[in-house]
């Protein structure tokens, strides 16, 4: 079976990943306005702290449903926008999450303790003890807090993947409580049987989001397809390519530069999920990924038996040809960042340049076979060596490769450093923007 080529978009066409996100502000803002209308229609308390305390409260409410959204991996929005991007912006709609369920308990306690003549801290522990729901919303408030804490710069970097994500777990705690307490004492949401409805309807769209994308597709395209390890190949002493094989992959939706959560089902992997690339166009009869051992994860590939079962979460992201907005190419890859440029390589249509950017010719993976695949193609390939210093792709070296540079759409993939040098230098050479695709793996919980 031949490969499906993907055709370039005209230039006039509006880009996939902007009618995505246009899509997404215009869903958000229509929602926000509902929702200020409801809270009007439902009459405002005496006191402007009390006032302001529940409107945060709403608000709090449409961003947690819509971070939901932002991690639900539904494909029409991942192969768009991209999950690296879509994680981003559930980093930053996260700690607007924190501010704004902040400001509704600062609020509501000051207004209610106004009232009262009591002390703030007395009011909330009065409503927690009297008024159902409050406790609940405190709990999923102190769980949100944690959450945020592991989820910062400093907190992430020194936690492995599987223990952050078991803690990011209780977000979803966290959302069942807060909708708990909403449908206990939410003034707005009791208010009338059209706020009772659309609230309703936000949080089964929400929380549908979720089930669909994260439980649901995951586990219907592993009963249909039954994915196993067809053959396991060294490429190098650090750099192993597993194939994958099973049934009716012609019917799976991957796209080369896409990328899978992989689970080798072993008795010491099977809890483990490592995003791999896949290193060759899909063929509708096998997968391919190659991992370069930078842990413990990718460095076990070696030792995967063939026949082992595999449990695939995908495909995923927007590092695909659906985004081309020019008929030629430039790909540049460093190091094992070449497993999907490989790919893109082999999928794409019109005059291609490769960049393949390693610190010695030992280290180009896969070169053979992209060197026989830019030969097919009518590509050029350069590979260019040596070490980080001084830049072999700086702004003069890249235009001396490639002179029409301006006029090409650039797929890039490496090593981050590599990756925000080479950004930098498409910047100064001044290739548009909406021109420059890359993706850089970044996983929500």
């Amino acid at each position: 079976m031949t490969t499906v080529q993907s055709p370039p978009a005209p230039p006039t066409a509006i880009r996939p990943r902007v009618v995505a996100r246009t899509g997404l502000y215009a869903v958000l803002a229509a929602n926000a306005a509902v929702v200020a209308y409801f809270f009007a229609q439902a009459g405002f308390a005496s006191n402007a702290l009390i006032v302001i305390g529940r409107l945060a409260g709403l608000y709090g409410a449409l961003i947690m449903a819509f971070q939901l959204v932002l991690v639900a991996r539904l494909p029409w929005l991942d192969r768009r926008i991209g999950m690296d991007r879509l994680t981003a912006w559930h980093r930053w709609t996260g700690f607007a999450l924190l501010w704004t369920l902040l400001a509704h308990a600062v609020f509501i306690s000051f207004g209610y303790a106004d009232g009262a003549g009591v002390g703030p801290v007395t009011e909330l522990v009065d409503l927690a003890e009297t008024t159902e729901g409050v406790l609940r919303a405190i709990v999923a408030l102190g769980i949100l807090l944690v959450v945020g804490a592991v989820s910062a710069r400093f907190a992430r970097r020194r936690l492995a993947y599987e223990t952050w994500h078991f803690v990011h777990l209780y977000t979803y705690v966290a959302v069942v409580l807060a909708l708990t307490h909403q449908v206990a004492v939410g003034t707005t949401f009791t208010s009338s049987s059209a706020a009772k409805t659309y609230w309703y309807g936000v949080w089964t769209v929400a929380l549908g989001a979720v089930a669909l994308g994260r439980l649901v597709l995951p586990l219907w395209r592993n009963s249909r397809h039954r994915f196993r390890v067809s053959a396991v190949v060294p490429e190098s002493d650090d750099v192993v390519s597993v194939h994958i094989t099973g049934k009716d992959l012609d019917k799976l939706p991957a796209q080369a530069g896409q990328f899978f959560l992989w689970r080798f089902l072993t008795r010491d992997r099977w809890w483990q999920a490592n995003p791999f690339s896949l290193s060759a166009a899909p063929d509708g009869r096998t997968l391919r990924l190659t991992a370069k051992a930078a842990g413990a994860g990718s460095a076990a590939l070696r030792h995967v038996m063939v026949g082992t079962r595999v449990f695939a979460e995908g495909p995923y992201g927007a590092f695909t040809t659906l985004h081309r907005t020019r008929t030629e190419s430039l790909l540049i890859a460093g190091g094992v960042g070449v497993t999907p440029i490989r790919a893109i390589l082999e999928d794409i249509e019109g005059h291609a340049v490769v960049v393949y950017r390693v610190a010695s010719e030992r280290d180009a993976v896969l070169y053979d076979e992209l060197r026989d695949l830019a030969l097919a193609k009518g590509a050029e390939l350069h590979l260019v060596t040596g070490p980080p210093v001084p830049d072999k792709l700086a702004p003069s070296e890249l235009a001396r490769l490639v002179p029409d540079i301006a006029e090409r759409d650039v797929f890039l993939c490496g090593p981050p450093p590599m990756m925000n040098a080479v950004l930098r230098t498409l910047d100064d050479l001044g290739v548009p923007k909406r021109q420059v695709h890359f993706e850089r793996f970044s996983l929500a919980g």
